[in-house]
């Protein structure tokens, strides 16, 4: 019997060592099968890209001023954006070389402050990975973060920045609208060709770069049709003052016949009321940046009969332009401003140029200058506030639109400059 079990428990280790062997010749087949698989990934991922970049979501940076000082700015811009959106998620993505994309915004408030827009411009290029930046909208912050934009070779369009140095030696920035010292002059002319006048008074913001820059450019025009020294006043403040009397006594005293100033709207309405308390019986005229949905909110009937240039006019819009304020206006309430109209056109004309890469490739470098060098090829690019063909510096050759304030608080449009 002690035989017989000592057997038995031989036969049973020789089954168990058996089994224990054949465990692991199993494991190491199916290692070598996780091994087989991973290599095959990897070799795939490394010879054919588009593997990965079928799939990849393509990003679009907002770079906007959602708060601060001029918050509408950053809401119109918001609204545009999404609104645009929308009509890229109907069509099932954003086709580039037969394949569709999603597409994702990245919308960031730069505050309305030149330091917050450059870190806002640094996060969405080296953490988000975004494909191309809209915005910042106002020169203040769009200098800085082009600057940002183009050290680190990824396209940015500004809709609404129309200082000169937003583009300048920047081959990876662009902008959307005209410029000042197209402005300036065509302001100048506007004023001399429905007056008559010979001598203007301008007021502006010293530490702001749009509305100095457009000053200067306005008084460099004025002076080369009247003379030298019919800019008779050429007064400024600083940002975020609010009492302008000082500079309204001297320029009501200087015998100037008009006063331009170049202010955003929420400053226009205080420049405006203020003028008129003090017995300022001339014309204002403004620029484009007047051309906010708050304007009339701020300035009431002060502002009514007054002129301004712009990008767009609403009131009386037909075709593509008309269908845009429209269906604004029944989504968000309110006739969009030109910044919203303008970050419309920048966008699609961003989709254009993805478009036109004609393949992504999945290299982030490679499909930033594959976008940059598709928008500046773009020619009569039809938007809904005009043409546009780039030149080599990014800037659109566009016309300028002048509205005149109605009693009825709408922009309605006056005549058309073009270059």
């Amino acid at each position: 019997m002690l035989f017989s079990h000592q057997t038995k428990g031989i036969i049973s280790l020789l089954h168990l060592n058996q089994e224990v062997n054949e465990y692991r010749e199993k494991e190491a087949v199916m290692r070598k099968g996780w091994l087989f698989a991973v290599s095959c990934l990897v070799i795939s991922l490394i010879f054919i890209p588009s593997v990965w970049s079928e799939t990849k979501t393509i990003k679009v940076g907002i770079n906007a001023p959602i708060t601060g000082d001029i918050p509408k700015v950053g809401e119109g811009t918001k609204f545009a954006a999404q609104m645009w959106l929308e009509d890229i998620k109907a069509a099932g993505g954003l086709e580039v070389g037969g394949k569709k994309y999603p597409v994702e915004l990245v919308i960031e408030d730069n505050e309305s402050k030149a330091e917050s827009a450059v870190t806002v411009n640094t996060k969405m290029i080296t953490d988000d990975e975004v494909l191309v930046i809209v915005g910042p909208q106002a020169s203040k912050q769009a200098i800085p973060a082009g600057e940002v934009a183009n050290n680190y070779k990824t396209p940015m369009i500004s809709p609404w920045s129309t200082n000169p140095d937003t583009t300048k030696d920047r081959p990876f920035v662009f902008r959307g609208c005209f410029l000042d010292p197209f402005q300036g002059p065509v302001l100048a002319n506007f004023i001399k060709g429905e007056f008559g006048y010979t001598k203007a008074a301008v007021l502006y913001d010293v530490a702001s770069d749009y509305p100095k820059g457009l000053a200067e450019f306005f008084k460099e025009a004025w002076e080369k049709l009247n003379g030298t020294g019919s800019v008779v006043a050429f007064e400024s403040f600083t940002t975020k003052d609010v009492d302008f009397s000082s500079q309204l006594t001297k320029i009501k005293q200087s015998g100037a016949q008009v006063l331009f100033t170049p202010q955003y709207y929420n400053e226009v309405a205080l420049i405006v009321k203020q003028a008129h308390e003090q017995g300022w019986t001339g014309p204002i005229v403004g620029s484009d940046s007047w051309g906010s949905a708050e304007l009339i909110e701020h300035c009431g009937d002060d502002c009514d009969g007054l002129f301004f240039s712009t990008h767009y006019a609403a009131a009386g819009a037909k075709g593509e332009t008309k269908a845009f304020i429209d269906r604004y206006n029944k989504k968000y309430g309110y006739v969009p401003d030109d910044v919203g109209a303008l970050t419309w056109d920048a966008l699609r004309i961003v989709q254009k140029a993805i478009e036109s890469t004609g393949k992504l490739t999945g290299n982030i470098e490679k499909d930033r200058k594959a976008v940059r060098d598709a928008l500046a090829q773009i020619k009569e690019f039809d938007g809904i506030t005009g043409k546009m063909t780039f030149t080599e510096d990014g800037d659109p050759i566009k016309c300028a639109v002048i509205v005149k304030i109605s009693d009825k608080g709408e922009f309605e449009f006056f005549k058309s400059a073009c270059p």
